[in-house]
């Protein structure tokens, strides 16, 4: 049975999470996967082969212009999201804007101003925050379980296979580690005054293959944010990742590398996806279609998404620049947090 009003959706950027974002949609009552947009004109045809009921298009723009599209996802390179969800918000649409929200902090705040005017509902997909492990370890430190937050060390790091497909397109501090940095800020409930950065680089892609962040919560607390991205070919997990956090009375571990499902087959041993995006019974399930569904229950109900607002969004990008800035020079980088939104 359907809904009176389903919420029509577009895709814009239908490539690999694009098209993860639209079977996210297909799987959740009451949306409608109504159009996609990709400027590869290859790529949109075989993303619409996949999807054939939707309007495809190769100009996010004809998208936009359509009064019966809701809300659009934005999965194209984490470059062009200031410019097309710059837009979308200008047009009015629901934006749901995949993770980093901007290639500046400067473009951020102004995705952020922009989001202060507009009709539409806005969200940055930082997706961790949907996971229910994670939220219930915010759950238990706001209960107080562990005491003060002391320090925290967080690993996120890939095998060398999608690692090397990513390095000439983002920083693994900036597409990973960006995501610890953010629950770092989140658990504790502030930002960090001071950022180090180191990076280790031993293939010849743009970006470093190794990027490490250490944050500064005044003399209180430190966080520890570890991103490599250039793991043996045939580690067996999808992605290394821990998230350890200490406190003066207890502590808790956040484990994403053991997904419960191991597979040995001819070409080796690998563990599967269980929680961010596996397939059950033909539907995308788990944390991203949690993260949809959040997004348009916010829609439905006219209220402003605040698992994840557009300023802790924007204070990501700003803090994982400084450490980037801070491996490229050297040196620390103090921040002013409260003055930059």
């Amino acid at each position: 049975m359907a809904l009176p009003n389903p919420i029509r959706w577009g895709i814009i950027g239908i490539g690999r999470f694009g098209r993860l974002h639209a079977r996210g949609v297909e799987s959740i009552y009451g949306l409608e996967l109504a159009a996609i947009c990709n400027r590869n004109q290859q790529r949109l045809d075989a993303a619409h082969a996949e999807f054939p009921a939707t309007i495809a298009s190769t100009d996010y723009r004809e998208l936009l212009d359509d009064p019966s599209i809701d809300a659009v996802s934005i999965t194209t390179h984490w470059q062009d999201h200031y410019e097309v969800a710059g837009a979308a918000l200008k047009s009015g649409k629901h934006v749901l804007l995949e993770k980093p929200m901007a290639s500046t902090s400067d473009e951020c705040r102004q995705l952020v101003e922009l989001s202060q005017t507009s009709r539409g509902k806005f969200m940055v997909g930082h997706i961790c925050r949907f996971d229910p492990r994670v939220s219930l370890a915010k759950k238990a430190i706001v209960e107080g379980r562990i005491g003060r937050i002391v320090s925290m060390h967080a690993k996120r790091n890939l095998p060398r296979a999608p690692g090397s497909l990513r390095l000439d397109k983002t920083s693994p501090l900036m597409g990973d580690g960006i995501h610890d940095a953010d629950l770092m800020m989140w658990f504790l409930g502030r930002e960090p005054t001071r950022v180090y950065g180191r990076y280790v680089r031993f293939n010849e892609f743009r970006y470093a293959d190794v990027g490490w962040a250490m944050l500064e919560f005044d003399d209180t607390a430190i966080g520890v944010v570890e991103t490599n991205w250039g793991l043996p070919a045939n580690t067996p997990t999808v992605i290394d990742a821990t998230l350890q956090v200490i406190g003066t009375d207890g502590m808790l571990t956040i484990d994403c590398s053991h997904t419960g499902l191991t597979i040995l087959d001819p070409n080796g041993l690998k563990m599967q996806d269980t929680d961010y995006w596996p397939e059950q019974y033909g539907s995308l399930v788990g944390v991203l279609q949690n993260e949809i569904a959040y997004f348009a229950n916010c829609i439905r109900q006219d209220t402003n998404p605040n698992v994840i607002t557009p300023v802790e969004a924007a204070r990501a990008v700003y803090v994982m620049e400084a450490a980037e800035r801070a491996a490229n020079g050297g040196h620390p980088v103090s921040l002013r947090l409260d003055s930059f939104v």
